[in-house]
């Protein structure tokens, strides 16, 4: 209804000067027609020019302007955009919005159609979601003005084009953070394991914030404060948690939209930033036929930001992934027992043993935790009823691949290795539910 509505909008004049015009060609044979046509002639001059007037006698009749909850949109995430206009003229006017959205997203079609009042003004809500990091380049907002009439459209070009950079996942790292803190990870799976036998050192008396657990109410600061203030309490050792990622080849496999590496760095920066929250400290490496970035783990109050800004700036080569100077970096760097969550993928056995004798070298000295992903695409595959030899064959195939998964899970664990299988968009849950397993279990 609505690109029918706006052709019609921008069809009406001429549809009314070929209704006239076809009148004065019936008037050159039947005069009382040629008069008729004089007659609506003039009538559509006069109300094109009040329409014309209407639209026009306002300087500034319209006014819009973008605004965003952040100054960068998140990757992989909705991200909240807001178009707010104000109609200036003294009559109510209907618009036409056009928001010049980045060509990344491919969206040629993007327009609101508005009635606003006399003086009023809304707000227009819309949301994006990118599926690649770097810089994103909106342009203007035009708005297409017209009266009841419709006989024309005055166009506005306003605000400035914005360029707004795309970073890793930090939506969904807050949606965490706000849920660790709040103890509401269970709800969306996150599985908490308590563990029996741990000591607690005291850390400060703060006020009391819904989620905080009753039991650690100090009354006697309550009695002099007149407000609920509760204990605080944290691990007696910070635990060292290294994020490393492979932007090797096998990383650039595309999953609604997003390839595997992005999905390893949104998780990544979720991860770090549960592990600081939780008082340990949070490291970061990335990889590919060379060691690339490598943050020392910290828990210091700037840690997160660095991790943020060293992530932002990934990418991949397409080159095979060196394991061995991995493995050589972290008998550098790291010197203490750590957990190491290692995000890559394995497709089969054999590419998993070329890699073992690191992996197994790595293991021995600290808790590596080998995170890789389901081949979700074959999912349809498997849970067909195949018909023809073609689709008995495909259906095999992917059995296959489904079968050495498993076997890779099995051939690590034999190993002393921890494994994660996962789909891509359960990554960050079952990051997290590991490392929470792992520290509860006290094995870090």
């Amino acid at each position: 209804m609505k690109g029918i509505k706006s052709l019609f909008l921008k069809e009406r004049l001429f549809i009314a000067l070929s209704i006239i015009a076809f009148i004065f060609i019936i008037g050159y044979f039947y005069s009382v027609f040629y008069q008729v046509g004089i007659i609506l002639f003039f009538c559509l001059t006069g109300i094109f020019l009040i329409d014309l007037i209407l639209l026009y006698n306002t300087k500034n009749g319209v006014e819009a302007y973008r605004k965003t909850t952040q100054d960068k949109l998140s990757n992989g995430d909705e991200n909240p955009i807001q178009i707010i206009i104000t109609n200036n003229f003294n009559l109510t006017i209907n618009f036409e919005v056009i928001d010049e959205l980045p060509p990344q997203f491919q969206i040629r079609n993007f327009a609101f159609e508005i009635t606003l009042p006399a003086y009023k003004t809304k707000k227009l809500s819309y949301s994006l979601r990118p599926v690649t990091r770097g810089e994103y380049c909106f342009g203007f907002i035009n708005v297409f003005a017209y009266s009841i009439i419709g006989l024309i459209k005055r166009r506005y070009k306003l605000d400035k084009p914005a360029n707004l950079a795309v970073y890793p996942g930090f939506i969904q790292m807050r949606k965490y953070e706000l849920m660790a803190i709040s103890n509401h990870l269970q709800e969306t799976g996150i599985k908490k394991i308590r563990r029996i036998g741990h000591n607690l050192e005291f850390e400060q008396i703060k006020d009391y914030v819904q989620g905080d657990d009753y039991r650690t109410i100090n009354w006697k600061a309550t009695a002099r404060k007149s407000q609920l203030m509760v204990n605080t309490y944290q691990d007696e050792k910070s635990q060292q948690v290294y994020s490393i990622i492979d932007k090797g080849r096998v990383m650039k496999m595309p999953f609604n939209g997003m390839s595997l590496l992005d999905y390893a760095i949104n998780a990544s920066l979720a991860i770090s930033n549960i592990a600081i929250k939780k008082s340990d400290k949070a490291g970061l490496i990335t990889f590919q036929h060379k060691i690339e970035t490598i943050i020392p783990a910290s828990k210091r109050s700037g840690q997160m930001n660095l991790i943020l800004q060293a992530l932002y700036n990934q990418s991949t080569t397409f080159k095979e992934s060196d394991f061995h100077s991995l493995f050589a970096q972290i008998q550098n760097k790291i010197k203490t027992r750590s957990l190491i969550l290692l995000y890559t993928n394995f497709e089969s056995l054999s590419s998993l043993e070329r890699q073992l004798p690191f992996l197994k070298r790595i293991g021995k000295k600290h808790v590596l935790v080998t995170i890789f992903f389901l081949n979700t695409e074959m999912n349809e595959l498997l849970e067909s009823k195949p018909k023809t030899l073609e689709e008995v064959y495909m259906k095999t195939i992917a059995e296959k691949f489904a079968y050495e998964k498993k076997m890779v899970v099995k051939e690590l664990k034999k190993h002393g290795i921890h494994a994660v299988l996962t789909s891509p968009e359960d990554l960050t849950i079952n990051s997290i539910n590991k490392y929470l397993e792992l520290k509860a279990r006290g094995l870090i």
